[in-house]
């Protein structure tokens, strides 16, 4: 490898990227298009919507990693965090010695370079958090830019390039790329930062919850005096991290001493009302269509980040009531015969309770059936075992389905979807294990009742589960 080549050249015409269908570097290779470079791109996995996105952007897309792909010397050649060094054609570009960069780097290049940076980072909240900053920049006619690990349904897109002065960014604290470990939110020096969570999580990347801290603590510690970062006030975690830092920091949440505190909150389907104190007094009251404590967390962070940028309250209050969340994020996919389907990305034991905590209170009059498939590489270890029979105190009924990629663990780190089941089973909860996704259908179309929300939580596909039972209730 040639360090020297890991490098942005001046005059940049022609890209190719490495791992082009995954979720952020689609939306990078589609803004560069945009932007008026020539694209193309490569992926082992090409399917929709992502593949027929970049098709309709007039992206080139080849199916499969082959060096040939670089024979045409593009000026530039974009790789993926989920690539390694003996790829084919990340070996190419280092044999050809082409320019290469990191997904990171080509943002802060091409896209953030003269823009006041808002960046949204956490264990937990960070796709929900940036999307509503943007939501409410671009309501208040700032016209930002963003890229968002999510989709956003107010504007059908995960990313958007505005003229305006200000990009938001969801902070990734997953490494950058083989040839660079570091975390990625490292590459971005943000004006202002709101840091929602820290717990374990990406067991792949991290040892343990010391390792991710030490991550967080190199990104805040290397903000300038002249930023700004906005933490979680019941996160010790971030109590610990903001100690001696040059940067500026304010506090959010539930404490009377905090800057921002959230309080009076009403639960009136399908509105969730609620008012905030700014240095103990009121700033104002607002209301909003998204479910549980743990949003109304994200939004009072985005409104601090808001209101230091002095936008009006009438904004924030309009921009809230219209936020339309995130695909994949509480998203109802359907109802049929009066049962709800419900899709959500939950996936670390937190976010599945506080998911199963916030959805329960908008459906008083059925059942809370959870329906969860660990997928992660986290959840898939057992690093977790002993907690997720925790997160689904409020659940009714809960069905537990065996990893679909479990082979890819290790045999004496897996996790025991049979486990979790006789735990929650010694708790009195009404718990079943499952094999496959069949079989789960069949229990529920015969198990379901009118009244009943089904929540489905993973962050994959779960084989199209909430399309087939619609069709079969």
């Amino acid at each position: 490898m040639k360090p020297r080549k890991n490098s942005i050249p001046e005059n940049v015409k022609k890209i190719h990227i490495v791992a082009i269908c995954g979720t952020g570097m689609g939306a990078l290779a589609c803004m560069l298009k945009d932007q008026g470079f020539e694209i193309t791109g490569s992926d082992d996995k090409v399917y929709p919507p992502m593949s027929e996105f970049l098709y309709s952007k007039g992206i080139n897309i080849n199916k499969g990693f082959n060096s040939e792909n670089l024979s045409y010397r593009p000026d530039l050649v974009i790789i993926g965090n989920a690539v390694g060094k003996d790829n084919p054609e990340a070996a190419a570009a280092m044999n050809l010695e082409l320019n290469y960069c990191s997904m990171p780097q080509a943002l802060n290049k091409f896209i953030a370079h003269g823009k006041k940076a808002i960046l949204a980072t956490g264990t937990h909240g960070k796709t929900t958090t940036s999307s509503i900053i943007a939501w409410i920049l671009y309501k208040a006619g700032l016209d930002p830019s963003f890229m968002i690990g999510g989709i956003l349904k107010n504007f059908s897109s995960n990313y958007r390039l505005g003229n305006g002065n200000y990009i938001v960014i969801e902070g990734d604290e997953y490494d950058t790329a083989f040839f660079d470990k570091g975390a990625k939110f490292l590459h971005y020096e943000p004006a202002l930062a709101v840091l929602t969570s820290v717990e374990f999580d990406h067991a792949d990347i991290f040892h343990d919850l010391d390792h991710v801290k030490s991550v967080f603590n190199t990104f805040i510690s290397g903000l300038s005096n002249n930023s700004t970062i906005f933490g979680y006030d019941e996160d010790e975690n971030i109590t610990e991290l903001f100690i001696n830092k040059k940067c500026k920091t304010q506090r959010y949440g539930l404490r009377k001493d905090s800057g921002w505190l959230i309080s009076d909150i009403n639960i009136s389907p399908p509105w969730n009302k609620f008012s905030v104190k700014k240095h103990g007094k009121i700033f104002g009251t607002f209301k909003t269509k998204m479910m549980g404590a743990h949003n109304l967390l994200n939004i009072l962070s985005a409104i601090a980040v808001c209101d230091s940028l002095s936008l009006p309250l009438e904004i924030l209050q309009k921009a809230l009531e219209t936020f339309e969340n995130v695909k994949r994020r509480q998203e109802v996919r359907g109802v049929k015969n009066n049962i709800t389907i419900m899709d959500d990305f939950a996936h670390h034991p937190t976010a599945v309770r506080e998911t199963i905590n916030a959805v329960k209170p908008f459906y008083p009059e059925g059942r809370l059936i959870s329906v969860f498939e660990p997928r992660t590489n986290s959840s898939m270890r057992n690093v977790f075992q002993d907690i997720y029979p925790l997160s689904f105190d409020r659940a009714d009924l809960i069905c537990i389905r065996q990893p679909s990629l479990l082979g890819k663990i290790p045999q004496e780190i897996r996790f025991s979807s049979e486990k979790l089941v006789a735990d929650l089973k010694k708790k009195d909860k009404d718990a079943h294990y499952f094999q496959d996704t069949d079989s789960i259908i069949d229990f529920l179309v015969s198990e379901a009742k009118p009244g009943d929300l089904v929540l489905v939580m993973s962050n994959g596909g779960f084989d199209n589960i909430h399309e087939r039972l619609l069709g079969l209730l």
